[in-house]
């Protein structure tokens, strides 16, 4: 994955986030370890990929401290200041407090990582202290340095760590390694590390790294999705540092347009632009920037499925790159396909998302592909739910493709051309793929009803399909069941509130849109919930539903009580 990035062009590529030592390290999330010499012939394979292309290679080295829980190595936790383990998963897990010796011990973790690092081949160190995650961040921040000796109290105390691991850091390399610190820009609550702390820190440490790399408070805050967060969206806690410092500022903020790029260079903000997300989109887009090829570039849609690999433990993934993490596993490439076979032609039904990708692998294997699409617009559900309040980046998906097949001599698009089975052998193709997409149930068979429930004829029930269709309730107050738990029930809730209804959102989860924990986004979407006005039902689900009504029970007592509503919208499960 990384060696693709370099082949792309990117001009630096860091690893993840790399634990140093077994008394930090964050189990069940998984991390990169360079605890000791065992660790250094992978590392160095990575470093070796990584520069394969004439990139520089960086290492992100981090000590979690109160947010390790040490799960797998049973390592009492070290902190800055004691206290419960700071996690998503709340680990029943206490941290002590660092004294004198632990923090020389951890002085000499870090040296240690810093002469491995050396040794495995990288150019970069890069200091971890953002997201609230390491204990960089923690010395600094008042909400979790509650000290009363040299290295707590005063901002300059509270620097000392940090100042003493860079010297450390030069001293161990002997200055061959360029040393990076990754800083959050903004950590919200009255004793959080805020901007106006962190421009202090930076104008009293001008010159203390060779690059500042700066990044949003929370991770959530950083890597919001695009539903909430739009491109560049960090740009006025960044405005004016680089007038603070000598050295080299880099930024993020989900770039995915080279002008929004360019425009942050040229306006003094920035000196290099950052990218994760964009570099899983289209790992060639610096290449494509530099080629003119503006209209390749495969933009990152901002939906955070990639991240949600990191929060389930499994192999990442791209809505929009579908070779993301399956070049060392399938030898697939984002750019370039594999030739085609001795057959010649393929007929792709449907051409939905997809039905495109499909058409467009096959296309560039050197297939003559015919595309049949039923209805007159390509990009199926896609096409609808851009459309959605918060999606309209989701688009990307369809416009990225249908550019991409539009100017191709062998592919051929038909549109408004349902076929039959007879239809489909009538055309003779060597291969066939059915790409027709599903629907949504409207009898709310999910996860918690295996079956249809009991529903009186006379009550509207409608489903996303419907919604996203125009076709909408017409009555005022409309139950929304949620059992598919993840984007679209609050996506739905939203849109019924900006037409005037009252909205009841009954989920049998214990939160809304669970699942969303996974992109980053459950807590923000509570919010905004809360703040537009809908009802909120936890840990319920509709038993039956009557004329006038529906009769919720709850989930752990099974105790009924009656709803009135007007209309029901399902969004549970969907068939093919």
């Amino acid at each position: 994955m990384r060696r693709t990035k370099a082949e792309g062009g990117w001009g630096v590529i860091f690893t993840e986030q790399t634990e140093i030592h077994p008394t930090s390290e964050i189990t069940p999330f998984i991390e990169q370890h360079l605890w000791d010499d065992r660790d250094l012939p992978a590392l160095t394979r990575m470093a070796e990929a990584m520069k394969s292309h004439g990139a520089l290679a960086g290492i992100q080295l981090a000590y979690s401290g109160i947010n390790g829980p040490n799960l797998y190595s049973r390592e009492v936790p070290l902190a800055v200041t004691g206290g419960p383990i700071l996690t998503f998963t709340s680990d029943p897990v206490q941290a002590r407090t660092m004294d004198r010796q632990d923090i020389q011990d951890l002085r000499r973790w870090f040296r240690n990582a810093f002469r491995r690092s050396q040794q495995a081949g990288f150019d970069l160190i890069c200091l971890y202290g953002a997201h609230g995650f390491g204990i960089l961040q923690h010395f600094l921040s008042r909400a979790t340095n509650h000290r009363t000796d040299d290295y707590g109290g005063s901002l300059e105390n509270r620097s000392r760590f940090l100042r003493e691991i860079v010297e450390d850091a030069r001293e161990t390399t002997k200055g061959e390694l360029a040393v990076t610190l990754r800083m959050s820009l903004h950590e919200a609550g009255a004793f959080g590390f805020s901007n106006a702390e962190l421009r202090d820190f930076i104008a009293m440490h001008a010159d203390l790294p060779d690059l500042w790399d700066l990044a949003h408070g929370t991770w959530e805050a950083c890597s919001g999705t695009s539903r909430f967060k739009d491109e560049g969206a960090q740009e006025d806690l960044v405005d004016g540092i680089k007038e603070l410092t000598p050295k080299p500022v880099v930024g993020v903020g989900r770039f995915t347009s080279p002008d929004a790029m360019v425009r942050q260079i040229k306006a003094g903000l920035l000196d290099f632009i950052g990218a994760a997300r964009p570099s899983i989109a289209d790992p060639f887009l610096p290449l494509k920037v530099q080629e003119g090829r503006y209209e390749d570039i495969r933009e990152c849609i901002g939906c955070n499925i990639c991240v949600s690999g990191d929060m389930t433990g499994s192999i990442s993934r791209c809505t929009q790159n579908t070779a993301f993490m399956e070049e060392w596993r399938k030898g697939w490439h984002p750019d370039r396909a594999r030739p085609k076979g001795t057959s010649e032609t393929v007929l792709i039904i449907g051409a939905g998302p997809t039905g495109l990708e499909a058409a467009l692998q096959a296309a560039k294997r050197g297939y003559k592909v015919t595309l049949a699409e039923a209805t007159t617009t390509l990009g199926g559900r896609v096409t609808k739910e851009r459309a959605l309040p918060g999606l309209s980046a989701w688009g990307r998906v369809a416009d990225y493709r249908t550019g991409q097949l539009a100017p191709m001599p062998n592919v051929e698009i038909y549109r408004d051309s349902p076929l039959t089975p007879e239809d489909i052998l009538a055309m003779g193709a060597d291969h066939v793929a059915v790409a027709t997409g599903a629907t949504w149930r409207r009898d709310a068979v999910a996860r918690l009803h295996l079956h249809p429930i009991p529903t009186d004829p006379t009550m509207p029930i409608h489903t996303p399909d419907d919604l996203m269709t125009g076709r909408c309730p017409e009555g005022q107050t409309v139950a929304l069941y949620d059992d598919d738990h993840f984007y679209m029930g609050s996506v739905l809730a939203e849109l019924l509130i900006a037409k005037g209804n009252r909205v009841h959102f009954i989920t049998p989860a214990a939160r809304v849109a669970e699942w969303t924990d996974n992109t980053l986004e459950q807590g923000t979407i509570m919010r905004r919930l809360l703040e537009i006005g809908v009802d909120i039902h936890l840990s319920k689900a509709p038993e039956a539903i009557g004329a006038t009504e529906i009769t919720l029970g709850c989930t752990w007592t099974g105790r009924q009580t009656p709803l009135p509503c007007d209309a029901v919208v399902h969004v549970t499960s969907r068939t093919p």
